[in-house]
């Protein structure tokens, strides 16, 4: 029997992140502040376990020297945009990598050399790669450990990716992942480039726990989503526990940005939460340091990568 996908706060061998290198996606000094966003992110990890950085260029594998601490490894390698969570592989506790295809979150961003970057990641972690014939996007599903997919029909089982019923949406689900549940939630965050991705909106921190927002603010776009949430998590047995969300966040042109504290990612020893500058974020950070005690968890700005559609967890893939 083919095991489970582990929890994300199970021990891992390695992170693996990209670095931003592809001027014509920052514009203005949006390249610059992402690239220290993201460094800011794994010097805090890659003190405490192997934390690789793909970097495509001799530019951007410069910045990546001047900006990152010895202890992170860049990676030469080419790829599309820095999101690793949906284009690298997924990997399984008995040590395979499981790739899928991908058409730029359901043909809107088509980037060169994304439908490439898993498979070297695979290679370099030495890992036998599985295929499957059809679209996912690892930001798309939260994994308990012990057999429990998270997910939400907006993204799943949207035309733009597999056409699929939710019959057949489980099903693929238990064929690649060796699942016996999927919780399902309607909607994702409002502005969301990824058309719903659920670590933008709910995370597992438990077996049966599921972490959430609740609305900061009077003008917070996403307050009917979040109760939603709670609610049909409560109802499908689940316990909820919430945070503050960031409330309305803006671009440089004013423009709502899908920011959410969720998009958190858990190391062996170190969880980094994106902040946005709100006034919801001290109470947020030390909400989930509260229920990872034996992590640090720190809060780090994240308001430039944001602008490509999503923050660190959208960035990161573990290596198990």
């Amino acid at each position: 029997m083919k095991n489970y996908i582990p929890a994300e706060w199970a021990q891992q061998k390695s992170l693996w992140t990209a670095w931003p290198s592809h001027p014509e996606l920052w514009a203005g000094d949006l390249l610059a502040r992402a690239r220290q966003e993201v460094a800011n992110m794994v010097n805090a990890i890659a003190v405490h376990q192997p934390f690789y950085v793909v970097a495509y260029g001799e530019e951007a594998v410069a910045s990546a020297k001047a900006l990152l601490i010895d202890a992170a490894t860049i990676v030469p390698a080419r790829f599309g945009d820095i999101w690793l969570r949906d284009t690298g592989p997924i990997f399984t506790a008995d040590g395979r990598a499981l790739r899928f295809q991908t058409n730029g979150w359901g043909e809107k961003f088509i980037y060169p050399f994304d439908d490439e970057i898993g498979d070297t990641v695979a290679a370099a972690c030495k890992a036998p790669i599985e295929r499957f014939d059809f679209v996912l996007e690892g930001g798309a599903i939260e994994h308990n450990g012990k057999g429990v997919i998270l997910t939400t029909r907006e993204c799943v089982l949207n035309e733009n990716r597999n056409g699929w019923t939710q019959a057949e949406a489980e099903a693929a689900f238990k064929e690649a992942f060796n699942c016996h549940k999927v919780i399902w939630l309607d909607k994702g965050l409002a502005g969301d480039h990824t058309d719903g991705h659920i670590d933008n909106l709910a995370r597992f921190v438990g077996e049966n726990t599921v972490l959430c927002h609740h609305a900061f603010g009077e003008d917070d776009p996403n307050a009917a989503l979040y109760e939603k949430t709670a609610a049909d998590l409560r109802a499908q047995g689940v316990e909820v526990v919430q945070i503050p969300s960031p409330g309305l966040v803006l671009d440089d042109h004013g423009a709502m940005m899908p920011a959410s504290h969720m998009n958190f990612i858990i190391s062996n020893k170190v969880i980094v939460v994106p902040t946005y500058g709100t006034a919801s974020a001290e109470e947020a950070v030390a909400a989930i340091a509260a229920l990872f005690p034996q992590h640090k968890v720190i809060g780090s700005p994240s308001n430039a990568v944001l602008t490509g559609g999503g923050s660190f967890h959208c960035i990161t893939q573990q290596e198990v």
